[in-house]
This record gives C-alpha cells, structure tokens and sequence, in this order.
C-alpha cells in the first residue's frame, strides 16, 4: 500500500507540471519528425542501393521497410531519453526537500526507490505507448508488414526497453542534486544514445573498433530486436523477391541480426542480454539507495 502510494504521489507531481510533461510528450514528435525528413531518404537509398543488380522493388515494400527503421529507432531511443526527462521528480525532490520528510517517514529505503522507479517508469511507458500509437499509424499509411507476433513483441520490446531505461536513469539521478545536473545529463543522453545504440546508422556499418565497442553496451542488444521485430516482414518480403540470402544479407546489414567478433547474435541472446542487464541494473539501484540511507541513520 504504501509503494501505491509513492507511485501514485510521482505521478502526479510529474503531470502536475504541465511544462515538464510536454517537452516528454513532443519530443517523441520532434524526432519523428527528423527522421520523417532528413533520414528517411537516406534509408530508402540504403536499401535501393543493396537491391540485386538490374533488380526493381515496389514503393510499398521501400516505405515499409524505412518505416520499420525509423519507427524502431525512435522507439529505441525514446524509451531511454524519456525516462530521464520523467526522473526529474526525483531531483526535484532532493531540491525541495521533499526527499529528507520522506526519508523520516516510516517507509523503507527499498520502497521509496522502487516508488521512484515504477512511477518514472508507469510515465515512461505512457509516453512511448503514444509515440507507438502515431508509429503504427505511420506504418499501416506507408507500408504495413507486422505480422501479429511482431505486432506484440514490438510491445514487449517497448516495455523492456522503458524498465532499461528507467534502471539506468535512476541510477544516474541518485547522484544529481540540482535540476540544472539532470538537464545536462539529459542533453548529453538526448544527443549521444541514439549513435551509441545503433539507432541512427547500422553498427555493421562502422569502423571495426567502434562496431565491436558498441556491440558490448546492452542497449545495442535491445535496439536490434526493436529493428527485427519492426523490419522482419518487409525483409521477409524482399527474401520472397530475391531469396533468403539476400534477406539475410539486409538483416546483418541493418542491424536485425547483429555479430558479435564473427558470431552471430540469436534473438533470444538479445532478450537474455536486455532483460539480465535490466534486473542488474534495478538491482543495483535498490542497493545503492538502501545501503546509502542506512550509512546516514
């Protein structure tokens, strides 16, 4: 009960501030609108470029094709970005003073960190679930080839990804003491992320160094199901066109399949690595925020 209540009071102290919930909410909007209109050429021609000599495609696969990068890229990246936009209560908490009444409060260290964590979370999840309504919009419009099992494992990945995001911002925000921390920390996040997990170029595509230096941060692992699972009909659709070779040469060059120093990735690798990484990190955070109170009394 009292956890409810935690996550209940962060939720409304986040929606409460209306300026705060709409910079998480047109972000998601923003970026798909970059995408829409610098990237989306660029992928298009990524993938005419790839196709068989001599060989022709139809518009309807291209677009759906782009729009499963562009969507799982966004999705990615939100997830993570988002979550460090909605841990701002948690600073602004220790600003206020809020954080030291609850402390004195007959409420464990682990049930305040988890009331942090499910609330920034629950608020994650919401946002992402609005950018995914506008996603799957986008893609019935352009270019629909989500089947129903990747339909809902799109949602899995979603939420998978949001509780990876939130471990990791609420580890960094345990350590920020002032609201002008978290917005740089944001900015950093915002602009660095999404090159760091493959969002916005395939790995395959970097220098060998930086590739296999990428392929050993978790959330590398996450992206790639989020590319598979939004791309696989339409490379299943070119591999009916060209044949299965050929699909599998565009899923290890767009990142669905990724190969870690020469072996390839299973998909349920990536789940293992994202969800091992995810119970890790929330771990960890519980730890640090209980043993750091307990020093204190």
């Amino acid at each position: 009960m009292k956890l409810w209540y935690l996550i209940r009071r962060n939720c409304k102290i986040y929606f409460k501030d209306k300026g705060l919930f709409f910079t998480s909410l047109i972000a998601p909007l923003i970026l798909f609108f970059l995408f829409v209109a610098f990237l989306g050429d660029t992928y298009r021609d990524s993938l005419i470029t790839n196709l068989p000599e001599g060989a022709e495609v139809g518009k309807k696969i291209v677009e759906g094709f782009t729009g499963g990068w562009l969507m799982s890229s966004l999705i990615a990246v939100c997830a993570v970005t988002i979550a460090f936009t909605a841990n701002m209560v948690m600073v602004q908490d220790k600003v206020h003073g809020q954080r030291s009444d609850l402390k004195v409060s007959p409420v464990s260290g682990t049930t305040l960190a988890l009331g942090y964590y499910l609330s920034t979370a629950l608020v994650t999840l919401m946002v992402c679930g609005i950018a995914l309504v506008i996603g799957y919009i986008y893609l019935a419009i352009v270019g629909w080839y989500l089947s129903i099992a990747d339909f809902f494992l799109t949602l899995l990945d979603t939420v998978i990804l949001v509780l990876f995001g939130t471990a990791l911002s609420s580890i960094v925000c345990r350590f920020l003491k002032s609201q002008g921390g978290i917005t740089a920390v944001e900015v950093i996040v915002s602009a660095a992320y999404g090159f760091l997990c493959g969002a916005y170029m395939p790995i395959s595509s970097l220098a060998d160094g930086i590739s296999h230096t990428l392929l050993c941060l978790p959330g590398t692992y996450g992206t790639a199901l989020m590319h598979e699972h939004f791309m696989g009909g339409a490379i299943d659709e070119l591999g009916v066109l060209f044949g299965g070779d050929y699909a599998d040469q565009i899923r290890r060059g767009f990142d669905c399949t990724l190969s870690f120093f020469g072996s390839t990735v299973s998909e349920w690798v990536c789940f293992l690595v994202i969800c091992l990484t995810v119970a890790a990190l929330i771990g960890a955070y519980v730890l640090l925020c209980t043993v750091k109170r307990k020093k204190k009394n």
